[in-house]
């Protein structure tokens, strides 16, 4: 594991002007240089390091040059000699070991290669497809999107080997008991999951046009009802913390997008922990684990699909609404042009949600989850992203008020 109280320096490492050292010694071995670079996207795990992607200019030894898509990370590697990458040691012995690599060469993601390359996967598959990357994660996860010769489509999820199995696991164990979620088309032993696509639209678009207050009523119940039919098995599986168990390493994350405001941050993850331990959680059931609006589609008012299983497992329903509500408590933030009308279903949800849990506990890890957001606030694409980041501050801090009163309101009876 990382040690968290390096990484701001890290991130600064693999975001800031050295960078280019890092990426021109990975490049030296084959007598390559680096002509330009630019960050295309940060992805920092709090306790377990910072990967960076870049988009670089890479000269070769004839002359040419091309484009590549390189990858740096702080993580500790389980195959750091995997083939394509290039361990770069600390300039002076003042930073971090850095492993480097050119995408798709992911060490740790070996099926990575065959999923976003057309003609590897076709053959795999045994029919022609075409390929599009959704999401990449390095060293963690990627997704792509595979469309099929007869027009129809599926998601290659390229995982850890070591993880495919508990995964697909899962997904058989949901439509088992009759949850909406995705088939399972194939589980391969280098960590591959070709998936079924999902169907319905996302939550957020309800989210977005607004709803009044029978509606979200309405919604919020279609949600705790698919809460209601996660099976019981699910309890035998490995338990993930949930986002407000790592508060104080979020803050952290926090810390660095938002140095000016790492006292605020801490503050925040000390008072959710307080919080907690002093509120009921309520019984261990089956969770969801990163039960948002993104990886919940909807046919009118009915749940249609349920997405990313990957921590299905024993928890708290506590953990599972506020997941829920934190995340749409950023929304219009993140984007207000898109969610003008959001407030008013927040409220009822959270008034419906204080029903169901304690209200203390709720606002609490409301409050973590928020704070787990911050650092992702920060874009790479060169947009404007303070003020969303400081607007989730805020609102983690308003969340973590609203338990305190709530609790205080209960020590006064």
């Amino acid at each position: 594991m990382s040690n968290v109280r390096q990484e701001p320096e890290e991130l600064a490492l693999l975001t800031g002007p050295r960078a280019a050292s890092v990426l021109a010694a990975a490049l030296a071995p084959a007598h390559e240089r680096l002509l330009s670079w630019e960050v295309h996207s940060v992805h920092h795990r709090p306790g377990a390091g910072v990967s960076v992607g870049y988009t670089a200019v890479v000269g070769r030894p004839d002359g040419s040059q091309s484009t590549e898509y390189l990858c740096a990370t702080t993580a500790r590697l389980s195959n750091p000699h995997a083939p394509g990458v290039n361990r770069v040691a600390p300039t002076a012995g003042d930073g971090p070991p850095v492993h480097v690599w050119r995408h798709p060469a992911d060490p740790e993601l070996p099926a990575l290669a065959v999923a976003c390359t057309p003609s590897l996967l076709s053959h795999r598959l045994g029919s022609p497809v075409r390929t599009a990357m959704v999401a990449y994660r390095p060293t963690r996860r990627a997704v792509v999107r595979v469309t099929h010769r007869d027009g129809s489509t599926s998601y290659a999820k390229v995982l850890r080997p070591a993880v495919c199995g508990s995964f697909a696991l899962r997904h058989h164990m949901l439509r088992a008991a009759g949850v909406p979620a995705p088939e399972v088309l194939r589980a391969d032993p280098d960590g591959l999951v070709l998936l079924s696509a999902g169907q319905g639209v996302a939550l957020s678009g309800l989210l977005s046009r607004g709803m009044g207050a029978a509606q979200s009523q309405r919604v919020l119940g279609a949600l705790t009802a698919l809460l209601d039919s996660l099976p019981r098995a699910a309890l035998t599986l490995e338990r993930h913390p949930a986002w407000s168990e790592r508060a104080r390493h979020y803050a952290h994350a926090a810390a660095t997008v938002l140095p000016e405001h790492a006292a605020r941050a801490r503050a925040v993850a000390e008072g959710v922990e307080q919080l907690m331990a002093v509120s009921d959680p309520g019984p261990v059931v089956p969770v969801h684990g990163d039960f948002y609006e993104a990886n919940v589609l909807m046919d009118g008012e009915s749940v249609a699909s349920l997405l990313d299983v990957d921590s299905l497992g024993p928890g708290h329903r506590v953990d599972d609404l506020a997941c829920l509500l934190g995340h749409v408590s950023i929304l219009d933030h993140l984007a207000p042009a898109s969610y003008p009308h959001l407030r008013p279903a927040l409220e009822t949800w959270t008034r419906l949600a204080e029903a169901q849990t304690d209200p203390v506990a709720l606002h609490a890890r409301c409050a973590g989850v928020v704070l787990s957001l911050v650092a992702g606030a920060r874009r790479d694409d060169g947009g404007p992203w303070r003020p969303d980041a400081e607007g989730r501050l805020a609102r983690a801090e308003l969340w973590l008020a609203q338990a305190r009163e709530l609790h205080a309101r209960r020590g006064a009876r």
